[in-house]
């Protein structure tokens, strides 16, 4: 028969602050989102473009999509950006919101943008790619 797990009061309060401040950094990364629009959206398009993930008409256009985007999530209900992730919430260990949403973005739905020729990659390359940038800008 299993041994039945019973957390400790200390256990308890270690795994509740844990997750505390996982919800504080996402929310702070959430918070901070508005002040770095311009220059992550760029720093986005052209590091994807740069990597050969997409292929495009325009950076410009791409950049401009970036932009809206970011601005969307910014102000985002909680349960939209967890619906958005969901099939991707298990690509990496510990991923960072607005990473992990940008990627679910890019494969679903900026491939079918009329400036977009093709997204290259899988899943974890583009998180890789909109992770490096993301955390220059967001910590």
């Amino acid at each position: 028969m299993g041994k039945v797990f019973r957390p400790s009061n200390r256990e308890s309060r270690i795994l509740s602050r844990i997750e505390s401040d996982k919800e504080f950094r996402r929310r702070q990364a959430l918070h901070q989102l508005p002040n770095v629009l311009e220059p992550l959206a760029s720093a986005l398009a052209q590091k994807l473009i740069d990597d050969g993930l997409i292929e495009t008409t325009s950076k410009n256009s791409l950049q401009e999509e970036f932009v809206k985007v970011l601005e969307t999530l910014s102000r985002m209900e909680e349960f939209d950006i967890n619906y958005k992730i969901a099939p991707l919430r298990r690509l990496v260990r510990d991923p960072h919101v607005v990473s992990i949403y940008l990627t679910a973005w890019i494969v679903e739905d900026l491939i079918s943008h009329k400036d977009v020729i093709d997204v290259f990659g899988d899943d974890l390359d583009v998180y890789q790619c909109v992770h490096k940038q993301v955390s220059r800008f967001l910590n």
